[in-house]
């Protein structure tokens, strides 16, 4: 009973040693005070905020001490990483690359023929884009594992958007192509841009939840655009969304279907299917799914030749042009109307490729445990696609499931993209010819079968039970798509995203703390129902910083948590409010534990990124702006007509300043201003702090 009494007093103590920010005569113990942080040059201040804005990994650390030729050699490898990563270059990861490159070649050509339908241009422009930008890439880019080339969902965007601005590109196909070269330069010079300014960060404002649902929406749409050549429609709507795509294939069904075609569809459908089932439940025979496109098409192309199937109105390819890469420097429009047209069509489809990429990019170097420079990216996706625009290729990106088919192959370099570059430019020299019977249907069976995997359930209903706010947002951008079109889809994506950053900005949230049980702990009484208020003191935290955008309602929903508690104290009859805290951070420590737990529990369960949400833990009060220092100057008179003191607790380095310099820590003062929570409630009630309950 004695030693409780003495560990009860020694706490009580500690507590009171602690209680005030300003010396009580009988108590004598010294207090830290809040620290100011040390006056700093305005110009290096400003160079200190750029830097870390703006070049937060320090790109160029690696130059520090070195001699002037060094630095030209590093300059070299920083704009070509093949020339640093080439050195330890060895036959060993050539014979990985060598496998890896074949398979992707495999699954490329009859792709990239089907891609090219997507985007409304002639078979040979995919193939193209797989020639010219891969090799670019390889020499630039700085991930081991994409691969790169056209994609499904930046050809059906760049096809939508083109035909937008040209009705029938049939019928104007030299001006459709134009334009389509115009607007890869320009999605090429957007992507250069952002990667040398390094504004990389404005394409993570497409929220993870608006990507899914519009990639899932994009597949829906490709598979449905499908329709036609898997039924052997030959009059076909022009629209994307669901409801002319399904007018135009059942008001076709007595006299545009072709039974031969459904029946070649469906079986290559059904093979290609089932190879990528058996893929996935085997991971040793991955390239069982890589080789069935080939494979496809290869079997159906000589089905149709030695049948003569295409006679009885089986549509097929026909002819694609043989020859590498022409030029097509001077057919992109730099003047004209065209001109502002590419550069529109161009920024969005740069920004959707970018996400693509980046994002596949970053989830196979996690897993290879190596770093992706995402500004450097950019700078070798969008040179690709400037060179790629003047060599006949339209808006080529990192292609998901080729990465996937690259990865599992074994691929150690950028060297597979050269590999499977080199075998579309055997293709496009001697093959080419061999596929004028290759039935449209095959190439539909290959999309569809590829664009399945982007209709994502299971992240779709994660989304669902983690953020219903962000489900919302993914339904959006999903229907959107299916409904209306693509540009509506991205629209409703972009907006929705926005709206929800506008929101938290503009709506943080606050909380009412209490004391934990057998502690000087504070947190929210919602989240921890045993925490009790302490009497005649309400504490209140606000987890943002405080600017023009939510000053007022910060301030507003402060003095609504007061009258609300108020009210409560009135019925219940105990003690009136006489001080009122604001907690402005959250305690360093326990979130310092929380992400060393964080990191550990990741880290041994193989997980590869981790994401948090500082809200989950209620991120401080990092700023404050002239308009929130007025919101808090509102706030300290309404209290003091109300005869309720302000007091402050524990603001941080930025804010204290601003404080000081605002002479507000004056108006309330200084002596009001407390380290912690703990502090400040002990120098309000100091016999509050006596039991630990």
């Amino acid at each position: 009973m004695s030693s409780a009494v003495h560990s009860t007093e020694e706490y009580d103590m500690d507590i009171r040693s602690l209680s005030s920010s300003h010396r009580h005569p009988q108590d004598a113990p010294y207090v830290h005070k809040v620290g100011l942080p040390p006056k700093q040059n305005l110009f290096k201040e400003f160079k200190a905020t750029v830097k870390e804005t703006f070049f937060a990994d320090d790109p160029l650390r690696s130059f520090k001490d070195q001699p002037r030729s060094k630095k030209f050699i590093l300059g070299l490898q920083a704009i070509f990483p093949i020339l640093e990563w080439g050195r330890s270059y060895s036959f060993a990861k050539f014979r990985g690359d060598l496998i890896a490159g074949l398979t992707i070649a495999s699954l490329c050509i009859p792709q990239d023929i089907g891609y090219a339908k997507l985007a409304n241009l002639d078979p040979q422009y995919g193939l193209y884009s797989s020639f010219v930008p891969p090799l670019i890439y390889a020499f630039m880019g700085s991930s081991r594992d994409i691969a790169i080339g056209p994609v499904a969902v930046v050809s059906l965007l760049l096809g939508t958007l083109l035909q937008s601005e040209i009705a029938d590109p049939a019928a104007n196909a030299a001006e459709y192509r134009r334009l389509a070269f115009t607007a890869t330069f320009f999605a090429g010079i957007t992507q250069v841009t952002l990667g040398f300014l390094r504004l990389g960060f404005l394409i993570d404002f497409l929220s993870h939840a608006a990507i899914v649902g519009f990639m899932g929406g994009a597949a829906i749409t490709i598979a449905l655009q499908q329709l036609k050549g898997f039924l052997g429609i030959k009059k076909f709507t022009k629209k994307t969304d669901v409801v002319s795509v399904m007018h135009s294939v059942f008001a076709s069904t007595h006299h545009g279907w072709n039974w031969q075609t459904i029946v070649i569809g469906v079986s290559l459908l059904s093979f290609l299917l089932f190879a990528k089932y058996i893929g996935k439940k085997n991971k040793k025979l991955f390239w069982v799914p890589a080789i069935g496109p080939l494979i496809s098409v290869i079997l159906s192309t000589f089905f149709v030749f030695i049948t003569r199937a295409d006679k009885d109105g089986v549509q097929i390819v026909k002819h694609i042009e043989k020859g590498i890469n022409p030029s097509s420097v001077n057919q992109i429009y730099f003047s004209g109307d065209h001109l502002l047209k590419g550069v529109r069509i161009g920024i969005v489809a740069a920004m959707i490729a970018l996400t693509e990429a980046i994002a596949i990019g970053r989830t196979f170097a996690a897993m290879k445990d190596y770093q992706l420079d995402g500004n450097k990216e950019m700078v070798a996706l969008g040179t690709m696609n400037i060179v790629g625009s003047m060599t006949s290729c339209y808006v080529a990106t990192g292609s998901f499931s080729r990465s996937a088919v690259n990865f599992m192959s074994g691929c150690q370099t950028a060297v597979s993209n050269i590999v499977m570059s080199i075998v579309v430019f055997l293709t496009l020299q001697f093959i080419t010819p061999l596929f004028k019977y290759t039935p449209n249907a095959v190439l539909s069976a290959i999309i569809i079968s590829a664009v399945i995997g982007l209709v994502d359930f299971d992240a779709a209903y994660l989304i669902w039970k983690i953020d219903k706010f962000d489900f919302v947002a993914c339904m959006g951008a999903f229907f959107g798509v299916v409904f209306a079109s693509v540009e509506i889809g991205l629209l409703i994506a972009v907006s929705i995203s926005f709206f929800k950053l506008l929101l938290q900005v503009t709506r943080p949230r606050t909380a009412i703390l209490g004391k934990l049980p057998r502690t000087a702990v504070y947190r929210n009484i919602l989240q921890y129902p045993e925490a009790t208020k302490v009497p005649g003191v309400l504490i209140v935290r606000v987890d943002s910083a405080i600017y023009f955008s939510n000053s007022n309602y910060i301030k507003e929903r402060i003095l609504r948590w007061l009258m609300d508690e108020e009210e409560l104290v009135n019925k219940s009859g105990q003690p009136k409010i006489q001080f009122l805290i604001v907690e402005m951070s959250r305690n360093q420590a326990t979130l310092y534990w929380i992400f060393i737990i964080l990191y550990k529990l990741t880290y041994y369960n193989g997980v590869s990124k981790l994401v948090y949400d500082p809200f989950a833990f209620g991120a401080a009060v990092t700023d404050i702006d002239t308009s929130g220092i007025h919101a808090l100057e509102e706030l300290y008179r309404s209290l003091q007509k109300r005869e309720i003191q302000l007091i402050l607790a524990n603001p941080g380095p930025v804010v204290i300043d601003k404080l000081h310099a605002s002479d507000f820590a004056q108006l309330i003062g200084e002596d009001k201003i407390f380290l912690t929570v703990a502090n400040a409630v002990a120098a309000c009630s100091p016999k509050l702090m006596v039991e630990v309950v």
